[in-house]
């Protein structure tokens, strides 16, 4: 197979998992390690918090499907916010492979939560290092699932909670969906939402709404840059004119819609879309209006 080939079925195989359900549940629990494999021998030791190199990064928390992609590219074209595509920290894992390495680590006050901690950290300084801006935001989207372990490992984090009507991120999931299981989307969606309302509730957050951003980006941009602490800038509306990275399955949206590099009218949610009591009762205390 030629290499252009095997470039096009890569990208395949890509796509086809970005659009299929996730495997397993939405537990922000790490996986357990395989049987057999040596870890932490004293499980109730829980080591002290280290310095970061980047004391106050700034976390992008949303559903699926919410806009998140627009949003870290407005953020991105501004002249001292990095904002990067998604990356995953909470499948980024330290593993102590002999128990004696976690009795080593023990002996320099770590653990391996603390050790990911680290990890993560040194990943955002690098980043951040690199682009030569000041500020660095990541919107992984599962990030919401962990909230709070990203507060614990960062007490002094800014938090953005991006809001979405639910009926319209089921909508914009089903439709992204080949042969959709709707009960799993419900669930799915639901999950990502109940995280939010505790990150909503515990968090000194800045709230924001996908429609109000689509509608008017430049108050609700505004609104953003007042909260970080930077001027805000009307070079981030034009996003399209920015360099914002590879645009692919797993890191983001790709779709033609965000690739126009243009802010397009958001989806609203559809009136034939069931929503779960508990949906509707979330919804309602966002501020959305009962769906007609």
């Amino acid at each position: 197979m030629t290499a252009i080939g095997k470039g096009l079925r890569r990208r395949g195989r890509l796509m086809m998992q970005a659009v299929s359900p996730p495997r397993g549940n939405l537990s922000a629990i790490p996986t357990p390690r395989s049987a057999g494999v040596p870890h932490d021998s004293d499980a109730s030791y829980t080591a002290p918090p280290t310095p970061r190199l980047v004391e106050s990064p700034v976390f992008v928390l949303s559903s699926v499907r919410s806009g998140s992609t627009l949003l870290r590219m407005l953020l991105n074209s501004h002249s001292r916010v990095r904002a990067p595509h998604e990356m995953h920290l909470r499948t980024l894992h330290v593993r102590l492979s002999r128990e004696f390495t976690a009795a080593a680590m023990k002996e320099l006050q770590l653990d391996r939560d603390e050790l990911e901690h680290m990890l993560w950290d040194r990943v955002l300084h690098l980043e951040l290092t690199r682009s030569g801006k000041d500020v660095i935001v990541d919107k992984t989207p599962a990030n919401t699932l962990i909230w709070a372990r990203l507060h614990r490992c960062w007490p002094n984090a800014r938090h953005i909670v991006l809001l979405r009507h639910p009926g319209a991120v089921i909508a914009s999931l089903t439709s992204r969906r080949t042969d959709p299981d709707h009960e799993a989307i419900r669930a799915e969606v639901l999950g990502y939402c109940e995280k939010l309302e505790e990150a909503r509730h515990h968090l000194d957050a800045h709230v924001v709404r996908y429609e109000e951003l689509t509608a008017e980006p430049e108050r609700v941009t505004r609104g953003i840059c007042g909260y970080l602490g930077v001027p805000w800038e009307p070079g981030m509306l034009d996003y399209g004119d920015k360099d914002h990275g590879v645009l692919r399955p797993q890191l983001g949206d790709w779709s033609s819609t965000i690739r126009s590099g243009r802010i397009q009218p958001g989806r609203t949610a559809d009136a034939s879309t069931e929503l779960p009591p508990r949906l509707k009762e979330l919804a309602q205390a966002w501020g959305y209006p009962p769906v007609a």
